[in-house]
C-alpha cells in the first residue's frame, strides 16, 4: 500500500474518531442533565462527567499534536480503555448505546496502527 493511501486512511479514521469524542465530551460538558440520567441508570457517580469531558478534549489535543509521542500514547490508551468501558456498561443495562463504543474501537484501532506505519515508514 502506497504512503498516500495510508495516509488517507489515517486520516479518514482519525478525523472520524476526533468526530466521535468530541461529540461524547460535547454532551458531557454542555447536556449533563441528560448524561447525568444515564450514569444514575449505570450505577456511576455523576461527578465525574465534566472531568472526563475535559480530558476527552485534552486526550484529542495530544492525538493531534505530532511532537509528544508518549502523550499520544496514553491518549489512544485512555480512549481504548473508555470505549472498553463504555461497551461493558451498555451491555449490562441492555441497550444500544454500545454501538458507539464499538464504532470508537474499530476507528481508534485503525488511528493508531496507521500511525504507527506513517512514523516507521
Amino acid at each position: 500500500m502506497s504512503n498516500k493511501n495510508k495516509n488517507n486512511i489515517y486520516w479518514i479514521a482519525t478525523g472520524l474518531l476526533s468526530a466521535l469524542i468530541l461529540v461524547s465530551a460535547g454532551l458531557d460538558l454542555f447536556y449533563n442533565e441528560l448524561v447525568s440520567e444515564a450514569y444514575i441508570g449505570f450505577g456511576f457517580p455523576t461527578y465525574i462527567i465534566y472531568p472526563l469531558g475535559v480530558i476527552k478534549i485534552l486526550g484529542l489535543i495530544a492525538i493531534w499534536y505530532k511532537k509528544a509521542n508518549m502523550l499520544k500514547k496514553l491518549a489512544y490508551a485512555g480512549f481504548f480503555f473508555n470505549f472498553l468501558l463504555a461497551f461493558g456498561a451498555h451491555i449490562a443495562v441492555n441497550d444500544l448505546g454500545f454501538i458507539p463504543a464499538i464504532i470508537g474501537i474499530i476507528l481508534l484501532g485503525i488511528s493508531y496502527m496507521y500511525d504507527k506505519e506513517i512514523i516507521s515508514s
